[in-house]
């Protein structure tokens, strides 16, 4: 079974959240948080940062990891995407389009879950609680969530 370790990072301010509609590659098509690989010698904090940055030209100063979801999928089954999501409020810089992601500002209720993966339906509430969690996920034909486990905690367990 191969793990891949992946970054997501969800900006807030004032009562808003800041997504990205994914222009190209994996996720095309959906608004998402900012992130991605790590990639050989970056801890999963810089490549969290790095990844921000490229993609939507704002650079973290703080941000606290939230929780942690394994996504699997039916067609690839035993390849384990290993997602570290987390919050940053403290940031500098305007949200810019790049190749990769177009960032939109959004309230916290108008969140457009129709347009983004199925399971962010289920945690991003856990988010906005300001809890900490972590899932596990596996989608079957057309990204659709089949099987999932879903549970608060206290304290990250990596």
């Amino acid at each position: 079974m191969s793990k891949k370790i992946l970054t997501l990072v969800l900006i807030q301010r004032e009562g808003k959240i800041l997504l990205g509609m994914k222009k190209r590659g994996f996720g095309k098509g959906r608004w998402n948080g900012f992130g991605g690989k790590v990639e050989k010698g970056e801890t999963i904090e810089e490549g969290a940062k790095r990844e921000t940055k490229e993609e939507c030209g704002v650079e973290i100063l703080e941000m606290e990891k939230v929780g942690i979801l394994d996504f699997e999928f039916q067609k690839n089954l035993g390849e384990i995407l290993s997602v570290h999501v987390f919050k940053a409020e403290e940031f500098s810089g305007n949200a810019i389009e790049s190749e990769e992601m177009k960032p939109a500002w959004y309230d916290e209720h108008e969140i457009p879950f129709e347009l983004m993966w199925p399971d962010d339906k289920f945690w991003f509430p856990l988010f906005f609680e300001k809890k900490k969690f972590e899932g596990k996920f596996l989608f079957g034909e057309g990204d659709n969530v089949i099987k999932y486990k879903l549970k608060k905690v206290k304290k990250l367990s990596k």
